[in-house]
């Protein structure tokens, strides 16, 4: 099948839709739906929706966005290993997600399906995607990372037994805070750049993946929406969002593409908490929940 662009934008629709009414039915909360087009004669053309709810009871801020962009010229992050194509217009399209959970023990998560298109004024579309899922909790549960682990595997072994190895780890080496030597959570898949299976393949996997993230998160969040916290954990939480948020700002090359192509601000830092904090040298003590964390969930280990 030659590449269609357009279904790959009408499924990723759907999938906002779906993961925007679940998160509303579990939260008792209605997000706000802003949609928005770019003004004519901006770099960029297209449109999007951003759903987000803020201030609820379960979720303190989770967004979950939907664009579709066009534009003259492929930015620098997205050709460094396409060289072939600099220079190319372009189609990008894709859902992202980010959900901060107001208790602390209900982990952070993110998820994204993408898929971007070359158009060269010579040839046919050229499409790759990307996406995968992570978890970032603040206190670390073994059944929780076990369970979204197994999720994810489960979602692209149709495509190949080596894909879950390989996107895991691809995960592993992505979601990295180089500068502090950190893992930023327990991991999950990722990948990039990818349309080695051909198009229609390809495009199938990414449905996987996106059809898989309710089941992926919700049920540890139902797990632990009730359990008990105090100011203690509020502030460890806090802390550990500033992590959250220096990758998301120095090493994420999702917020690094949307802004370097002249995307929509407001959209592309809907990932960013709303409250967080830093500290200097902050080191909890040993035998605590919090030192747990960095010893047990936040390195690199096989949870399958």
């Amino acid at each position: 099948m030659q590449a269609d662009p357009a279904a790959v934008g009408d499924y990723l629709r759907g999938l906002q839709q779906r993961i925007v009414a679940a998160v509303e039915s579990a939260d008792g909360a209605t997000a706000v739906r802003d949609a928005w087009e770019k003004e004519p004669g901006a770099t960029l053309q297209g449109q999007g929706l951003t759903c987000i709810l803020e201030g609820g009871t379960l979720f303190e801020r989770a967004g979950c966005g939907f664009s579709q962009v066009r534009g003259p010229k492929l930015p620098p992050s997205a050709t460094q290993h396409r060289p072939e194509l600099a220079g190319a217009r372009f189609e990008a399209m894709g859902v992202s997600l980010v959900f901060h959970p107001r208790n602390p023990y209900v982990p952070t998560v993110h998820m994204n399906v993408r898929m971007l298109a070359a158009l060269p004024d010579d040839g046919a579309p050229v499409c790759w995607f990307g996406g995968g899922m992570d978890l970032t909790p603040y206190y670390g549960f073994e059944e929780d990372a076990v369970h979204f682990h197994r999720a994810c595997r489960d979602a692209v072994a149709p495509s190949g037994e080596d894909k879950y190895p390989r996107f895991k780890a691809w995960c592993d080496d992505y979601f990295f805070l180089k500068h502090r030597d950190e893992q930023r959570g327990v991991g999950g898949i990722f990948f990039d750049d990818f349309s080695e299976l051909g198009f229609d393949e390809s495009f199938a996997m990414l449905r996987s993946v996106g059809d898989a993230f309710l089941g992926a998160y919700m049920p540890i969040v139902e797990r632990r929406r009730e359990t008990p916290y105090g100011e203690r954990e509020r502030s460890f939480q806090l802390y550990r969002r500033g992590r959250y948020a220096e990758f998301n700002l120095v090493w994420d090359r999702g917020t690094h593409f949307g802004l370097q192509s002249g995307g929509r601000t407001e959209s592309i830092l809907l990932s960013m908490p709303p409250l967080a904090s830093w500290a200097y040298r902050q080191e909890p003590d040993a035998g605590t929940p919090e030192a747990a964390l960095y010893s047990n969930f936040i390195v690199r280990r096989e949870w399958l």
